[in-house]
Formats: structure tokens, sequence, C-alpha cells
């Protein structure tokens, strides 16, 4: 599994550069999961969860929530902003292939291309069942990743990220390198630049991984090929009604997986 570990351990300049409202994101979770199972939402687990910005807003709203991620600076980070929150959230630091909770869960979910460290088929085989595992029975996986036509084989695309607090300016640009994937393994050998003035104190920070590209139809095969999860569902925003297409309302790819 590969990721950005200079990135991921600077958890405070990550949090100003990406901390955002996900309000949208928890309510469409929050109207699948009622659509798919006919019952309402009452737990959840976020994969590759960063500073836990949906586990902490699913906490808020009553739901039991676990927030899991690699890195336990992201973690600390967290656990301060849901302490501040006054909402109990379970915290974990842990690989996405291989976790153990201590309940099973109604959906789990994993953002912001999180899923892309998993570069080899073995890993997101043994990915789904992992969470397939921990999922209650018709539990929902959703995998939100970036649309086709942002990110793909002949171009990687253009992803900066920027943001000011208490002092702290923090830029992130992705794909410095201009990268490209392989036709054959779908990865691409990314680098990114971290640009941080903390308090006129400035600071450029390099960092690179591999990053899998994923189309639909390989997430369809390895569900398939996991025996635990199953493709249910397409949407191209965080809108029940909005399907994965071409279209300029269809920013997004989700996929929405269901255990069998």
């Amino acid at each position: 599994m590969a990721e950005h570990h200079n990135l991921y351990q600077l958890a405070v300049y990550y949090d100003v550069a990406l901390c955002r409202d996900v309000t949208r994101e928890v309510e469409f979770m929050t109207a699948l999961y009622r659509r798919h199972t006919g019952r309402e939402l009452q737990s959840v687990l976020e994969i590759a969860c960063g500073p836990g910005y949906h586990t902490r807003a699913f906490a808020r709203r009553g739901v039991r929530a676990v927030g899991l991620d690699l890195r336990p600076e992201m973690l600390e980070l967290a656990q301060e902003k849901a302490a501040a929150d006054g909402a109990p959230v379970t915290w974990l630091a842990a690989d996405m292939r291989h976790f153990q909770l201590d309940a099973t869960v109604d959906m789990a979910f994993c953002m912001f291309d999180g899923m892309d460290a998993l570069s080899a088929n073995e890993d997101v085989v043994q990915h789904f069942r992992c969470i397939a595992q921990y999922l209650t029975p018709g539990g929902l996986y959703l995998v939100d990743l970036t649309h086709p036509r942002d990110c793909a084989y002949h171009q990687y695309g253009s992803f900066r990220y920027a943001g000011e607090r208490d002092g702290i300016q923090v830029e992130i640009v992705w794909g410095v390198n201009q990268p490209h994937f392989d036709l054959i393994t779908g990865v691409a050998h990314s680098q990114l630049e971290i640009r941080i003035n903390d308090h006129g104190h400035r600071m450029v920070i390099h960092d690179a991984a591999d990053e899998r590209l994923f189309m639909p139809q390989e997430l369809v095969l390895l569900a398939e090929l996991s025996g635990a999860l199953r493709v249910v569902a397409w949407h191209g925003n965080y809108d029940v009604n909005q399907s994965l297409d071409d279209s300029p309302a269809s920013q997004r790819m989700v996929a929405v997986l269901q255990k069998l």
C-alpha cells in the first residue's frame, strides 16, 4: 500500500488546506442508506479518515462513528477536534486491508480518493473482504473517487488545495511531475508540493507516492472476486438522484457496494 507519508504526517497543515463543510456528503450517505435498506443509519466506519471530517459530523448527529486511518498524527488531530465537539468517536490506527472492530457498522465509506493507495488487485480484494466482515447484514460500503473525466489514462489532471487559518497559509499541489498512469497496472507515480507559510516561516515540502486509477468495471469485478460485496449503484455527485454520467452535474464517481 502506498501513501504520501510526508503530507499525512503534517496533519495540522493538511487540515488548513483541506478542511471543508461535509454536511452535503453526510446527508447524501444518510439518504442513500435509507433508500437501499429501508432503515435509519445507526453506525458508520470512515476508512482513511484523516482528521475525521465525516466521522465527527456523523457523531454530532448521534450516529455511532468509527474513524480509521494509517497515520496516528491524523488521528491525534481528529481526536482533539472530536473532544472540542463533545461528540464521542472511536479512533483506530490501522491498515485498511487488515483491521478489527469491536462491533459491526451499518455503513462504511472511503472519501476523497482514499482507496487509490491500494495499487494491487489483491490489496483491493482483501480490503473488500475486511470491510464486509464488519458490515451489518445488507450493510453498504461507499467509495468516492475522482470522476474519470478529470483523472484518466490520457491525463492525470490538475489538483490544488489551499487554505489559511490563524496565521498559517498552506497550498498543496498534486501531480507536479505531470504523472502518467501505466496502461497495464493503472498506477501512476505522483509527486506533490506542500507550500507552507507559518507566521512568516516559509517551507516547501516534497512528497511522492504511487496512486491507482480505478474504472467502474474494475470495481465491479474486484467486488465480485471478493465474494463479499457487490456494486448496487453508481452516483456522479453527492445526490441520490444524480447518476454517474459525463454531464456537468456528474462531478465525482461514487460506487455503492452492498454486503452479500
